[in-house]
């Protein structure tokens, strides 16, 4: 039995435009136990897909079942195996880190939960902040007991909605150490959104990537890969890029990545840069990598260079 299955789950809403379609008939298994990523631009239907999943919205058509149980007609039991961590910060200010915990176990009826609560706050670096009013945290610190608020109950499923978004480092490190810890050591399901796509090529071992609302890839994170072009030629330069070089380019600042399926495509773009005068710095050839993967299937790159036959990069 899946730990999460999504069948043919659409959801329409109504505007002074017309319909907007944000989901089309999306179906997929997550299998227990498995470290899941669910990808896709902004606006591709990710946070309603989950907060269907979590119950926070209705679709329009299909189902949602989490270990067997729809999310709809058997709710309770459905929402007691999720364990939910949202992108906003919203957190009660009367209460400490303790007592915050302590009133969320008591939501799914659990008493006497201070082992595992100790447990949550040292695993997440709140040992030290279990008397902290939630006013007194910074940012950063709201969002660990946002993760344990949403582990506190021992869901067999865990939801994080791009849960690093906007923090730093340290907390990025502690976050997936723990959670690959429970997933490893306790078998819980993971469900991943993120922008951070190193994130999700290091630990997700299979991915979904949506585009207007609807599949556009399911494969293995290796699968994925393999479609890439084999290697990506990047440089730095602070000069304009010749019109046909441009259009091909994908341009962060002074550094341009330009697909390379092999010596014949980089030395096609080294000579046009030479034509113009371009003088490119630190020039490497790496591998391509998730983000290159998905640029091409959700469309976000344009049309690809004669010799290169994987990657999409965009201006």
């Amino acid at each position: 039995m899946p730990a999460v299955s999504f069948q043919n789950v659409s959801k329409t809403y109504t505007t002074a435009r017309g319909p907007l379609h944000a989901l089309r008939s999306v179906s997929f298994d997550i299998e227990p136990g498995e470290f899941f990523g669910l990808l896709g631009p902004n606006g591709a239907g990710k946070t309603t897909l989950i907060s269907i999943l979590a119950g926070l919205a209705r679709a329009s058509e299909g189902r949602v079942m989490v270990h067997g149980h729809d999310v709809v007609s058997d709710y309770q039991a459905a929402r007691r195996q999720l364990g939910v961590v949202p992108q906003e910060l919203v957190f009660d200010p009367f209460f400490n880190v303790r007592e915050t915990l302590r009133i969320q176990s008591g939501y799914f009826g659990i008493k006497h939960n201070d082992d595992w609560i100790d447990e949550l706050l040292a695993g997440l670096g709140l040992a030290d902040k279990g008397s902290a009013n939630m006013r007194q945290l910074s940012g950063g610190m709201k969002r660990r007991v946002l993760i344990a608020q949403a582990l506190v109950h021992k869901p067999s499923v865990i939801v994080l909605d791009e849960p690093t978004a906007g923090v730093d480092v340290e907390l990025r490190q502690t976050l997936w150490q723990f959670v690959s810890g429970l997933n490893k050591r306790l078998g819980s399901t993971v469900l991943l959104t993120t922008h951070y796509l190193e994130e999700a090529e290091a630990l997700c071992s299979r991915i979904a990537m949506l585009k207007h609302g609807q599949v556009v890839a399911l494969e293995s994170t290796s699968e994925l890969l393999a479609r890439a072009a084999s290697n990506v030629l990047r440089f730095k330069t602070d000069a304009a890029l010749p019109a046909d070089l441009a259009a091909q380019a994908r341009i962060t600042g002074r550094v341009v990545q330009m697909p390379a399926l092999d010596a014949h495509a980089v030395e096609h773009v080294l000579s046009r840069l030479r034509e113009v005068g371009v003088m490119p710095e630190d020039i490497e050839v790496r591998k391509a990598d998730l983000e290159d993967v998905f640029l091409d299937l959700t469309g976000s790159g344009p049309q690809r260079l004669p010799q290169a036959q994987g990657t999409e990069v965009t201006p």
